[in-house]
């Protein structure tokens, strides 16, 4: 008995023993398990973490590429679409569905001869086998909006190639004229136009008899476009806008400030981009017409309206050289009992430096006036700063296209900074154009610029709802 109770006392220490190890082994198995899963925890907490960082990245650039695509949509002043090969529209701007007078509806999706007229549709059409051939068509020629007034545009037609070269489709672009381009170039259309007119003869004319039709067409659509200007200042079709110039420092306490914008009744009607007309006015030298028009306008809303605002009114080139011009205000401040330091008289860079002896007169009456005066798209060149030496002023506008790359160009920055330097020295006021973001608002900010104005700030809003 002895003998068996010790032979079930070792059975049962070595099943113990077993049991031990087992349990061990099980137990260190579990914890490697549960470290492994730990591991795997971790690991999926960091990438759900990233993902989520990257997911928020990605809606904010998608939001802001959709404010940029809003923006470009809404403001740019080109007729801008996309057509694929069939000629269905696949994507069209503001100014193009204004341009036709149409809804978004009547055009998503549509072939283009489905809702263009015949002489839009005609030269694409014309030009359908270089575009899908891959090649970039540019031509220059005079449109008609729907009340018959010609508009000069300069026209691209550029493929749109997937990565085996093929063309999909294409972007129509289609640029008004600027203020920039002279009759000369209007003399240049006829005779390096790369197409003519889309509206043909059967028998068309050639050589001689072609430039001189062409000559005498181009001759009564300017005639046209000259009448049509005249009568539109003297019925006072227009429409003027405001846009806001605000204070960049959050503690100055100071007049509201706002630029004034003008349109033509048919661009407010969805017939033309904004300001397209402004070209043939400047041609036809009425400019110094159109301004009085505005200061007229102007000073007949402050007669009625008590403000300390401090209204820009923007001064064509042509305008500086009429010395009757400064007269003619100083009538309207006296006749509506306006304080002449309500208008603020604005004078771009490029226009006082290629006139600057009818500059410095303009600038000398016009503070003789009590009024101001402010320097638009100054850039720390050395012909900007020669100016104010013989200009005085109280603003200067920064350019715009040094603001919008203050935050990634060294160079740019050190510009704004220098200009903002020498104004604070000379005591003149800065206002940064072109402001689109709050970032680079911060950075005004820590340079110590006083206004801003550009679609970051505010956009352009009909005179007619202003309230002070």
């Amino acid at each position: 008995m002895n003998e068996l109770a010790l032979h079930w006392s070792a059975i049962l220490w070595l099943s113990l023993i077993f049991a031990l190890i087992a349990i061990f082994i099980q137990t260190a198995r579990a914890e490697k398990n549960i470290k492994n899963y730990s591991d795997q925890l971790l690991v999926s907490k960091e990438r759900l973490s990233n993902e989520i960082k990257h997911r928020l990245w990605a809606e904010k650039k998608a939001s802001e590429s959709k404010i940029k695509s809003l923006f470009i949509d809404e403001n740019i002043p080109v007729m801008l679409a996309y057509f694929n090969v069939d000629l269905r529209c696949r994507y069209h701007n503001r100014i193009f569905r204004r341009w036709f007078g149409l809804k978004p509806d009547q055009i998503d999706g549509r072939l283009l001869m489905e809702f263009s007229d015949e002489e839009f549709f005609t030269d694409i059409k014309n030009c359908i086998t270089e575009i899908l051939a891959g090649k970039t068509v540019h031509n220059e020629r005079t449109l008609k909006s729907i009340k018959g007034f010609p508009y000069i545009f300069t026209e691209q037609y550029v493929p749109h190639l997937d990565s085996k070269g093929k063309t999909i489709g294409f972007y129509t672009v289609h640029t008004p004229r600027t203020q920039e381009k002279s009759r000369v170039s209007l003399k240049n259309k006829v005779e390096n136009s790369v197409k003519p007119e889309p509206r043909r003869t059967n028998n068309p004319p050639t050589g001689d008899n072609a430039a001189l039709q062409s000559t005498q067409t181009l001759s009564a659509e300017m005639t046209t476009a000259s009448a049509r200007i005249v009568q539109a200042i003297e019925g006072g079709e227009f429409n003027l806008y405001y846009q806001q110039i605000s204070s960049v420092k959050p503690t100055t306490t100071s007049p509201s400030h706002y630029e004034i914008l003008i349109r033509m009744n048919e661009e407010e009607n969805n017939l033309m981009p904004p300001g397209s007309f402004l070209p043939f006015v400047d041609q036809f030298k009425m400019m110094p017409q159109l301004d009085r028009w505005i200061v007229g306008h102007i000073a007949k809303w402050l007669s009625t309206h008590q403000t300390n605002s401090i209204f820009c009114l923007n001064v064509a080139k042509d305008t500086l050289s009429d010395h009757a011009f400064p007269g003619f205000i100083q009538d309207q401040l006296q006749k509506m009992n306006v304080a002449a330091s309500s208008l603020c008289f604005e004078i771009e860079i490029s226009d006082a430096e290629a006139n600057i002896t009818d500059t410095v007169i303009f600038s000398q009456k016009i503070h003789e006036l009590g009024c101001l005066l402010s320097l638009c798209s100054f850039n720390h060149d050395p012909s900007s700063l020669a100016l104010l030496d013989k200009v005085k002023v109280n603003y200067l506008k920064i350019d715009g296209s040094l603001i919008c790359n203050i935050l990634r160009d060294e160079e740019d920055l050190a510009k704004v900074i220098a200009i903002n330097k020498l104004a604070q020295k000379a005591g003149i006021k800065t206002i940064a154009e072109l402001v689109e973001t709050d970032d680079i608002i911060a950075k005004l900010q820590e340079i110590g610029v006083d206004y801003a104005q550009g679609f970051g700030i505010a956009k352009a809003y009909p005179f007619r709802d202003l309230e002070l």
